[in-house]
């Protein structure tokens, strides 16, 4: 694994896909930093001026709806979204996640691209990466915040592009 320290010339025609853990990135800069991601930054440096084929962002629906101005904002900024109902168990327990769905998106269009970015630190996605760089000749790209990145994650990704190196590009002003 390659760390992305700073961004090199790309390739132009490497085609892109793009996955967006929304949660796990709120979750990340908002414990890190007391702030929000810029999500338009994020795609912005995920594509580096590649070829995009299909971006997704991935987010849970609250029940009071709260999120809805947040998901017209990243349609608007290019993302595919994907919503999914948050769980709530008997006993109160809660459970969001788009791990499943994300590691299905990425396998269906693994034929269609060059690159895989993974905008996600979750060690879950460890099988995910060595699929797509073993069975699909797929690159890996890591872009998250690393302190809260798995290490494994990280080692295994052809490029890992930390957030925090330049986290005032990555997260709203207050």
């Amino acid at each position: 694994m390659k760390d992305a320290k700073q961004e090199e010339p790309r390739h132009r025609h490497q085609k892109v896909g793009v996955f967006v853990d929304a949660q796990n990135m709120y979750h990340s800069a908002k414990h890190l930093y007391q702030r929000r991601v810029d999500f338009g930054a994020v795609l912005e440096r995920a594509i580096n001026h590649r070829q995009l084929i299909r971006s997704f962002v991935y987010a849970i629906k609250t029940e009071s709806g709260e999120e809805e101005a947040f998901i017209e904002a990243l349609r608007k900024g290019g993302y595919e979204v994907k919503l999914k109902d948050l769980q709530i168990f008997p006993g109160g327990m809660k459970k969001g996640d788009w791990d499943v769905g994300i590691a299905i998106d990425a396998v269906i269009l693994a034929d269609k691209i060059d690159v895989a970015v993974l905008v996600e630190g979750d060690g879950d996605f460890i099988p995910l990466v060595e699929y797509l760089r073993t069975n699909k000749g797929v690159k890996v790209e890591v872009m998250s915040f690393k302190r809260s990145s798995s290490s494994r994650l990280i080692e295994l990704a052809d490029e890992f592009i930390d957030m925090e190196e330049e986290k005032d590009r990555y997260l709203l002003k207050r």
